[in-house]
């Protein structure tokens, strides 16, 4: 199941459809006219030709450049220059457009801002929540420094589903996410989750664990009553990023989905291509049916 040899050359399984068609230029199009930002064009996603072409985009919001410098992302690291406060409006004119069922923020890490950039999150969700009011919001977050009460200022906006990814495994948090943490992101996850939020986090693969770190991981997610998982291979960005040191099969892939799931995480998808907002909409739907989040609704409503 593990294969430690890294190669060059990527492996059959991780071909990716190429960006093109009426529904990619339709999404480029909508993304450089409200001057947004996405984390696939930021972040290189290998599935932006895909998702553009099904008219889905993970919209990042805060601007373009973070504070953090993860060996893994290929999002600028700098000192921000701009704080867009006219961008929430946009980005739920963007939704309204693609006539979005489920949307994705995510965000750079803001840490230069008080309150890490935690007003503006909340803002982009009420103004998407005003202007789409049958649009389930999930949100990808920063750890905003393990502050629990900026946390609540985005919580507090009732975003649908929150997610957090732990991105590795314990002994590899400070070489692959250098200013974060194991455990404060853990905490952050376990917040939302005593609100009564739907939580989420994700993994990545081939950064350099070792199955049984893997494993514990998923057992930490697990005991964390994470509700939604998902794992990936991670790509090498450029020469300068974290190298890939191996190429995990889709038979691991499938060996972790299995054991997640038995061990009680509600949704677990993995797979070579999977990121975390790879066909998030279809994850929300196998977690909570077709009630569209009415049930997480009702709870983070009263929380």
């Amino acid at each position: 199941m593990h294969d430690p040899t890294p190669t060059t050359r990527k492996p059959t399984w991780l071909r990716a459809r190429l960006p093109g068609g009426p529904g990619y230029l339709a999404t480029r199009r909508l993304v450089e006219e409200n001057r947004l930002h996405t984390v696939c064009q930021s972040a290189q996603c290998p599935n932006l030709g895909e998702c553009w072409s099904r008219g889905t985009a993970t919209l990042m919001i805060l601007g373009n450049i973070c504070t953090r410098s993860c060996t893994f992302c290929a999002i600028t690291t700098g000192r921000p220059t701009e704080l867009d406060l006219g961008e929430p409006v946009r980005v739920a004119e963007a939704v309204a457009t693609m006539n979005l069922r489920h949307c994705v923020i995510t965000s750079v890490a803001r840490d230069e801002l008080a309150d890490g950039g935690a007003s503006v999150w909340a803002a982009t969700i009420r103004a998407i929540r005003h202007r789409n009011p049958g649009t389930a919001i999930e949100v990808l977050t920063p750890d905003f420094k393990g502050n629990l009460a900026h946390v609540d200022v985005v919580l507090d906006a009732k975003p649908d589903i929150f997610n957090h990814n732990l991105e590795t495994v314990e002994r590899l948090q400070k070489p692959v996410r250098v200013q974060a943490r194991y455990d404060r992101s853990r905490s952050v996850l376990r917040h939302a989750k005593s609100r009564g939020f739907v939580t989420k986090t994700g993994l990545m693969l081939g950064v350099g664990e070792e199955p049984a770190e893997v494993e514990k991981t998923l057992r930490d997610i697990a005991a964390d009553r994470t509700d939604i998982l998902t794992i990936g291979q991670y790509l090498q960005p450029t020469p300068q990023h974290l190298p890939v040191s191996r190429w995990a099969t889709p038979e691991e892939f499938a060996h972790w989905r299995q054991l997640g799931l038995a061990l009680g995480i509600g949704v677990v998808e993995s797979g070579p291509l999977v990121r975390s907002s790879y066909h998030a909409d279809e994850q929300s739907r196998k977690y909570t049916g077709d009630d569209h989040l009415n049930t997480a609704n009702a709870l983070a409503a009263g929380a």
